[in-house]
C-alpha cells in the first residue's frame, strides 16, 4: 500500500459544501485517475472511504475508489474493463456491484439503491460513510456534496454516528465496523450508536465467520486496535464465540491480556517497527480468541496453529516462572515451535525479554534458530546409517546439542568442527542402534 498524503482536515471550518467539494476534488486528483472521469455516466457520485478520508487529510495516494451509478454497474464495469484494459470482479449480481481493476487502482462500482442519491445514501451504516461526492461533468465546477445525514458534522466533530438503527441491523456486521472505525479513526462512538450495538450485539453471530474475522484482523492490526477489542468485548460483540474467557492455565481473561498489548508497551519491550507489524496483531489476536473460537470464525489452519502454540507456551512459562524454569529440552521445542513468532509470544509474557529478542534477531543463533549441525543426508553417506526413526532421533540429539554450545558445527563449519559432530553423531548411533536391537530381541 502507498504512503497517506499528508493534509489538513478541511470540514473543520464552517465552509460551504461547494468549496469543501473543490477542495476535495483536488485532492482526489493529486494522483491521475486509472480511466478518465467521463468514461463514467452522469449521476455517477463518489462515496465511501475514499471521500471520508480526503476530507479528513488521511487519504491513500492511489485510495479504493466507490462510487454510485444511476443503471446497471455489472454492465458498466465489463464494459469499462473492456475499453480501458482492466478486469471485471463480480462482487454481488443481485444487488449490481462489480470492481474494475486497472493499473493499480481498485473501483468499486454499485447501482444506486432506492430513487434518488440522497435516498441510497439513507441506507448506509454510519453518517460519515454516507457523504457523496458528485462527478462533475467534463470542464464544470465541482457540484456540492451531498450529506443527508450530518456526516461533514460528525466528521468535525470526530463522533462515530450510526444512521439508524435499522440500517445497523441490516448488515449485522455493521456492529463491529463501528467498533472498528471509531477506534480506527480516533473517533468517539455515539452513545446512541453504542447502545443499539449492545442491544443487538448476539445479532453478530448471524454473520458469516470469515467476514467477523477480517473485522477482527483489521482491529488487531490497528494503532490502537487493543482499546477497539476491548470495547468490542465490553459491547458483548464476541460472547457468542468465548472470547473473554479465561485464559487457559491463568486467571487472566482476554480483556485483561489486552491491556497489555498496546503500541506504546510493544515499543517499550524492543520491537521494531517491522516486528510490530505483525507481531503484535498475532499476539492481540491470541489473546481475544481461543483456537476454538479461531475455528468457529473460519480462520486459517496455519493461524489457529500459531495462536494454540502462543498460549500454550505462555502456558508453560506462567507455570515454571519463566524461560529459566524450563528445562533445555523444553527451551528447545518452544524455539522450534515457536521459532517465527517469538516475538509475539514475548508481547504475551508479563515480563520483558530483551535478551532472547536481541538472540532472536541473529539468524545464526542455534538455540532461537534451531537447526542440527548437519543434514541428515550428510550423516547417511558419512556414518553409512540407513533412514529412519532413529536418524530422526539423532538429529534431535544434535541439534540439542548445538542449541546449547556443546556442538558447533554448522553448513560451513571447518573439517575439525565437522569431524568432533560425526563423532558424536557415531557415539549416539552405536550406543542406540545397540538399545534398540537389544529391545527387539527382549520383544
Amino acid at each position: 500500500m502507498l504512503p497517506r498524503l499528508s493534509q489538513e482536515p478541511i470540514v473543520t471550518a464552517h465552509r460551504p459544501t461547494g468549496e469543501v467539494a473543490e477542495e476535495l476534488w483536488q485532492r482526489l486528483l493529486a494522483e491521475p485517475w486509472p480511466l478518465p472521469r467521463e468514461a463514467l455516466p452522469p449521476g455517477t457520485a463518489l462515496v465511501g472511504g475514499a471521500v471520508r478520508d480526503g476530507l479528513l487529510g488521511s487519504l491513500e495516494r492511489q485510495p479504493d475508489l466507490d462510487v454510485v451509478v444511476p443503471g446497471d454497474a455489472l454492465a458498466l464495469t465489463r464494459q469499462l474493463a473492456r475499453e480501458h484494459g482492466g478486469t471485471c470482479v463480480v462482487l454481488d449480481a443481485e444487488r449490481s456491484i462489480a470492481r474494475l481493476v486497472l493499473g493499480g487502482w481498485s473501483l468499486d462500482l454499485a447501482r444506486q439503491e432506492g430513487s434518488s442519491l440522497e435516498a441510497d445514501l439513507g441506507r448506509r451504516d454510519y453518517t460519515i460513510n454516507a457523504i457523496a461526492l458528485p462527478l462533475p461533468a467534463a470542464g464544470a465546477a465541482a457540484a456540492a456534496l451531498v450529506d443527508p445525514t450530518g456526516g461533514l458534522s460528525h466528521l468535525g466533530s470526530r463522533q462515530l454516528v450510526a444512521v439508524s438503527e435499522a440500517n445497523l441491523l441490516a448488515d449485522p456486521l455493521r456492529l463491529l465496523r463501528g467498533i472498528r472505525l471509531a477506534c480506527c479513526l480516533n473517533f468517539e462512538l455515539d452513545p446512541t450508536s453504542r447502545r443499539w450495538i449492545e442491544s443487538h450485539a448476539s445479532q453478530l453471530a448471524q454473520v458469516a465467520g470469515e467476514r467477523v474475522l477480517a473485522e477482527l484482523e483489521k482491529l488487531a492490526c490497528a494503532a490502537y486496535g487493543e482499546t477497539g477489542l476491548a470495547l468490542a468485548l465490553e459491547c458483548g460483540l464476541l460472547g457468542s464465540w468465548g472470547a473473554d474467557a479465561t485464559i487457559t492455565g491463568t486467571t487472566e481473561t482476554g480483556a485483561a491480556a489486552l491491556s497489555a498489548l498496546g503500541l506504546n508497551q510493544a515499543q517499550d519491550r524492543g520491537l521494531e517497527a517491522e516486528e510490530i507489524s505483525w507481531a503484535l496483531p498475532l499476539a492481540r489476536l491470541t489473546a481475544l480468541l481461543p483456537p476454538e473460537a479461531l475455528a468457529g470464525l473460519r480462520s486459517s489452519r496455519r493461524l489457529q496453529q500459531r495462536s494454540r502454540a502462543l498460549r500454550h507456551w505462555r502456558q508453560e512459562l506462567g507455570s515454571v516462572g519463566g524461560w529459566d524454569g524450563l528445562p533445555e529440552a523444553g527451551r528447545l521445542a518452544l524455539c522450534s515451535e515457536l521459532e517465527a513468532d517469538l516475538p509475539a509470544l514475548l508481547l504475551l509474557l508479563p515480563q520483558s525479554a530483551a535478551g532472547l529478542l536481541e538472540r532472536w534477531r541473529l539468524p545464526s543463533d542455534p538455540l532461537l534458530h534451531p537447526a542440527p549441525p548437519l543434514d541428515g543426508l550428510s550423516l547417511q553417506q558419512e556414518l553409512a546409517i540407513p533412514p529412519g526413526r532413529l536418524l530422526g532421533r539423532l538429529l534431535a540429539h544434535l541439534t540439542l546439542e548445538r542449541a546449547f554450545g556443546r556442538l558447533v558445527a554448522g553448513p560451513e563449519a571447518h573439517a575439525e568442527a565437522r569431524a568432533e559432530v560425526l563423532a558424536a553423531a557415531q557415539s549416539w548411533w552405536q550406543q542406540h542402534a545397540r538399545e534398540g536391537g537389544e529391545d527387539r530381541r527382549r520383544d
